[in-house]
């Protein structure tokens, strides 16, 4: 069993919905100023946290942050590990452990969501880091804004993420799409697909492939699609598609047009 199934099946054993009206708390790192949470949550942090991860047999997770969650006595932990972001709640006496969705009654917010979402906008993932010589691409080589997208030639979203990034290209000059595989699991046919296209350093096949016609399956000696998959685990990308924008930004989806473009001039 991997660490992040260990993770999902310890968790759920106390999984609860937590629904709540109350107004959000807020975070700090549980190195930081003591004052802006409440006492119970900050005595949680450091080796009370550390010593329940080790309990759970995870002790590379690194605790983030402990905030004061919108329920009284109840802390929110956030966590990273291996590249990911996980929230779970304990009751300031370390009795209880609870992870799943804590929403926001008068507004149906998901608060859990919303404060991943959050950490994930103020991350940032040094682009120029990310080898891109090889790499497959829509777009000139010119271009000012550099986009990396994970793909996966199965991935129906990713066909029709595909498919927006040539309308975008075609349109702006200044954008261009460098193009990482990360065949999933479940597609049984992903990771020779992604290879056979790597291979031959062909877009035109992943383009007949996202149309549904066949492509060859085709052998070479790359590590391309290894380390790509890799690479996209230690950023916590486990899904496609997935893009790194210009400022170093993770986006996951099959986003509108519009939204991508407002996302890389950086109006959103």
């Amino acid at each position: 069993m991997t660490r992040k199934s260990l993770f999902s099946a310890f968790l759920c054993i106390s999984c609860a919905l937590l629904i709540v009206s109350a107004p959000a708390g807020y975070g700090i790192a549980w190195g930081g100023e003591a004052a802006k949470v409440k006492k119970e949550c900050v005595s949680l942090g450091g080796e009370g946290i550390e010593g329940i991860l080790r309990r759970l047999k995870l002790p590379d997770a690194k605790v983030v942050s402990i905030a004061e969650s919108p329920i009284k006595g109840l802390c929110e932990v956030v966590i990273e590990i291996t590249g990911q972001t996980k929230i779970f709640y304990l009751d300031a006496d370390r009795n209880y452990l609870i992870n799943g969705p804590l929403v926001e009654v008068s507004t149906m917010t998901n608060k859990t969501m919303e404060t991943i979402h959050s950490i994930q906008d103020n991350k940032r993932i040094d682009i120029a880091k990310i080898p891109l010589a090889d790499t497959l691409f829509l777009g000139e080589r010119s271009a000012a804004k550099k986009v990396v997208v994970f793909t996966d030639p199965d991935c129906p979203f990713c066909a029709e993420f595909h498919q927006t990034m040539k309308k975008i290209v075609a349109a702006r000059k200044d954008i261009a799409f460098y193009i990482k595989f990360l065949p999933l699991e479940f597609h049984k046919d992903a990771y020779w697909k992604a290879k056979s296209i790597v291979c031959n350093k062909s877009i035109k096949m992943l383009e007949d492939n996202f149309e549904k016609r066949e492509i060859p399956k085709t052998e070479c000696a790359t590590e391309e699609i290894a380390n790509s998959m890799k690479l996209a685990k230690s950023m916590g990308i486990g899904g496609t598609p997935s893009m790194i924008l210009p400022d170093g930004r993770l986006k996951k989806g099959a986003l509108p047009e519009a939204d991508i473009l407002d996302m890389i001039d950086g109006k959103k």
